[in-house]
């Protein structure tokens, strides 16, 4: 009787291998109901049925015996196109590349974890204790070099009780002193140092340069408290403005995930796929849920380096306030005033502070910058680069006004207020 209960299983079975097999070979029933199929499948479903259908087990109806149906494929239709597919080893020891698989985030947190740190502060005000802060941070160094945030080890002007030293507990358990070393508040970047007589695990500073939205990453610190929190999500925007947060002061670009973020995660990294560092998590916004944002790497390695040279972040000021023209913004602004300067890209100047080195230098509002220091220049982020950390440099700027004018300025970019 239980041989006639699993025929229609077997059939469930079979019909489903038929609708995607080119053909199916049944052999007999042998003493302990085994039954072989041999199914002949196009090679694109090859290695997803192998995965999910190949001997599979079912509880006969009493939970008593098993009924394994071993599946032998069979392999049609033509090959991958070369290059495709890329295999390593024998066997089942093979390595899919550019392929997302079921262990693809575990390997990737695997590979940082163990650098993964909790740093907690003792604070005060005025003498009086206002309890701990808790965020996280990643050992980038073997020498103790710690990467977090800036407000987790000073927080809106908060004095740190115990003169600038923090706890830090690793994810073997161990805890050390660490001193804080530099905090830059406008980036919001800081580094802490810890010393250690045995080896300390460090994580791999990857790039942020080349992330596209929807890749995937890993977000990774100590939320509320929770030691060794892994969440996961993608890149959501690669380029996200402070402006466009509402956040004040000099321009920042930050890199938005939809990770789960919270309190506690700050200054934990933002992990690829290929278990490198690829940004600092820095805040979330507390109405919404799946808006996390961090410092890109790129960043943050700047400055790392201007930490290491001159021990705080040197940042040129022009006082100017810009916008990226691309062919379509020029168009509609060329639609509204015929007058707008006839170009292909540059840089919008859209406002001008008063007594700045911009408005010594001449520059008016409306002014299309589209040569910087003698480079061509279509974007922010290009003459950012160029002023690089150049204070007191003369710099040549080209700038294309109303009416086919064109105009040569002279500016010298002072270092800015850090308070701003």
């Amino acid at each position: 009787m239980k041989r006639f209960q699993r025929k229609p299983l077997i059939a469930t079975v079979l019909a489903s291998l038929a609708a995607a097999g080119s053909a199916l070979v049944f052999t007999t029933n042998d003493t302990i109901s085994r039954t072989s199929i041999l199914v002949s499948v196009p090679q694109p479903l090859k290695h997803s049925w192998t995965d999910r259908l190949f001997r599979p087990a079912f509880l006969s109806p009493d939970q008593s015996q098993f009924c394994i149906f071993p599946l032998s494929f069979a392999r049609t239709g033509l090959d991958p196109p070369p290059g495709s597919v890329k295999e390593e080893g024998d066997g089942e020891n093979h390595k899919c590349c550019n392929c997302f698989r079921r262990d693809t985030i575990a390997n990737a947190a695997a590979t940082v974890c163990p650098a993964v740190v909790n740093i907690s502060v003792s604070r005060g005000f005025h003498g009086l204790s206002a309890g701990r802060s808790i965020g996280s941070g990643t050992i980038i160094d073997a020498d103790g070099t710690i990467l977090t945030c800036a407000h987790v080890v000073d927080f809106q002007g908060l004095t740190i009780s115990s003169k600038g030293k923090v706890d830090v507990t690793l994810q073997d358990g161990r805890v050390f002193e660490g001193t804080v070393v530099n905090a830059d508040l406008h980036s919001d970047i800081a580094i802490v140092k810890i010393k250690s007589k045995t080896p300390l695990p460090t994580a791999k500073l990857g790039t942020s340069n080349r992330l596209r939205p929807g890749d995937w990453v890993v977000a990774m610190g100590c939320p509320l408290s929770l030691q060794n929190t892994i969440t996961a999500g993608i890149v959501s925007c690669v380029d996200r403005q402070s402006s466009d947060l509402g956040l004040g002061g000099m321009r920042r670009e930050y890199l938005q995930t939809d990770c789960a973020i919270n309190a506690g995660n700050s200054g934990g990294p933002l992990v690829n796929v290929d278990g490198e560092v690829i940004g600092v998590n820095i805040m979330k916004v507390l109405a919404a849920d799946g808006l996390g944002f961090a410092v890109p790497i790129d960043s943050v390695i700047k400055i790392i380096d201007h930490f290491k040279k001159r021990g705080r972040v040197i940042r040129p000021w022009l006082g100017l306030k810009m916008l990226n023209l691309n062919d379509m913004v020029v168009a509609q602004l060329q639609e509204r005033d015929p007058s707008f300067p006839k170009v292909n890209k540059g840089v919008l100047v859209s406002m001008v502070t008063p007594g700045s080195p911009a408005d010594r230098a001449g520059f008016h509002p409306s002014d299309v910058v589209v040569e910087f220091d003698g480079k061509p220049v279509g974007t922010i982020k290009e003459i950012i680069d160029i002023m690089g950390d150049n204070i007191g440099k003369q710099l040549k700027a080209v700038v294309k006004r109303a009416n086919y004018v064109t105009a040569t300025l002279t500016v010298i970019p002072e270092e800015a207020n850090p308070d701003m």
